[in-house]
């Protein structure tokens, strides 16, 4: 192997590990949510499936919007700019507050149109508290991915992986004392599910925005945050780059929510079992990311000496990185999925329904693993237009029309949804990698 691809390889691995880390975190604790909340009740799963994935269309809009300022970051850090950095997360925050708020007065006119939905009649009652306090995490989300993405873009993925897993690790001991009730406190359920989730979070991005502004290293970026006016041109630049990896993001979720919706109109046993294999996919997601993460932000270091060879040659370490860890990651689903399927619930009826969606969620792997690597070195480029359409037309125009079909027409059901999948994923995989290597067709020799 060429020294120098070995060396971007370990480049992307240091740079991605911590982020790996916390992402990891997070599959612990979606693990634990969803085994805590299974082995209480199956209407109580399946009615967190149903809130989830919708409310994943708005967590994935708020880190995708926050994702869009990050190779801004890293293009100001690899050109040196430490005081615009500072300057442009103030902004960037203005933004996002405002975008934050929109997707919750959006989400609190969705709550109203909740019996409407076509979801079983009994889960309502344990679906709308829960809704509420997912709401309400909206605001935690959009703080704690500014602040997180600023690190990210200044290289440090260690902090945000510590915050990560310490909050964690909170929501999961609220969990247990919440959901069942344990050391006195009452017995919650899918209720006590959410709250534990929402405080986690309320300290989450406390703690990383009290680490911009308090911690004494970063002195230059939060002077030059509160010397800074707000501005409309600054702010339309953070918008233009931050809307398309938004849309991109939220697209790519809407997509799966509009499976956890079909999911549902089969039945309950669907809808948890549905619910069991996207935890179990997001194995996969989350370590594909991670280290897209990565990428994104070496890439948009070169974009800042406008390297595109480098730019390059970053993403096909990248991807090299990401093909093997999908092959694990298939490895493990076929090995020990029937085992991952039944740690969520004792229902076997559930298990047996989750274990023979295995097979579609192994086939939709290598488009996932390719459309994050290249949506990610994309972002890096900061040429993000191209991401929005790409997103509409993959996801939107072509993904949920399979998806309706592959289920029911088909008369393939859940089988049918899981796969439609990959037809969404491999379409968008194509164009992200067809624009990257427009972007960066005109090269410079890296140093």
């Amino acid at each position: 192997m060429d020294t120098r691809f070995s060396q971007r390889i370990v480049e992307i691995l240091k740079l991605g590990f911590p982020i790996l880390v916390g992402q990891l975190g997070f599959i612990v604790v979606a693990f634990a949510d969803n085994i805590m909340v299974g082995s209480y009740s199956t209407p109580a799963l399946a009615s967190a499936s149903f809130v989830n994935n919708i409310f994943n269309v708005v967590n994935f809009s708020c880190m995708g919007f926050a994702l869009g300022f990050t190779p801004l970051v890293g293009t100001l850090f690899g050109a040196g700019n430490r005081r615009k950095i500072g300057a442009l997360t103030r902004n960037a925050l203005a933004v996002n507050v405002i975008f934050g708020a929109l997707l919750c007065c959006l989400m609190g006119l969705l709550y109203a149109a909740l019996p409407h939905l076509g979801q079983p009649r009994e889960l309502l009652p344990l679906i709308r508290p829960y809704y509420l306090l997912a709401l309400a995490s909206i605001a935690t989300t959009v703080v704690f991915g500014v602040f997180s993405q600023w690190c990210y873009g200044i290289r440090n993925t260690s902090t945000p992986m510590w915050i990560i897993l310490i909050t964690n690790a909170l929501n999961i001991l609220g969990n247990w004392l919440l959901i069942y009730g344990h050391m006195g406190l009452p017995e919650m359920g899918l209720t006590g599910a959410g709250v534990s989730t929402l405080t986690a979070k309320i300290i989450g991005a406390t703690a990383m925005a009290a680490y911009f502004f308090l911690h004494p290293d970063n002195k230059i970026y939060s002077r030059a945050f509160h010397k800074a006016p707000l501005a409309i041109t600054d702010m339309r630049h953070i918008t233009r780059t931050a809307l398309p990896v938004s849309v991109q993001t939220s697209c790519e979720a809407t997509s799966f929510s509009i499976g956890a919706l079909m999911a549902g109109w089969i039945g309950t046993i669907q809808l948890a079992a549905f619910q069991i294999i996207v935890v179990v996919g997001t194995l996969g997601f989350t370590i594909y990311y991670s280290f897209g993460g990565a990428v994104a932000i070496l890439v948009a270091n070169a974009a800042g000496n406008s390297d595109t060879l480098a730019q390059r040659r970053y993403a096909s370490a990248g991807y090299t990185i990401l093909l093997s860890i999908m092959t694990l990651s298939c490895l493990t689903f076929i090995l020990a999925g029937r085992h991952l399927m039944g740690i969520f619930t004792p229902d076997k009826a559930v298990i047996e329904t989750a274990t023979a969606m295995i097979l579609p969620l192994v086939i939709y792997q290598l488009a996932d693993a390719t459309q994050i690597n290249y949506s990610s070195a994309l972002r890096g480029t900061s040429h993000v237009m191209p991401m929005l359409w790409i997103a509409i037309v993959s996801y939107i125009i072509i993904g949920i029309p399979a998806t309706y079909l592959l289920a029911f027409p088909t008369g393939w059901g859940l089988f049918g949804i899981i796969l439609s999948f990959t037809v969404s994923l491999a379409t968008a995989a194509l164009l992200f990698r067809y624009f990257f290597l427009r972007v960066t067709a005109n090269k410079k020799n890296a140093a």
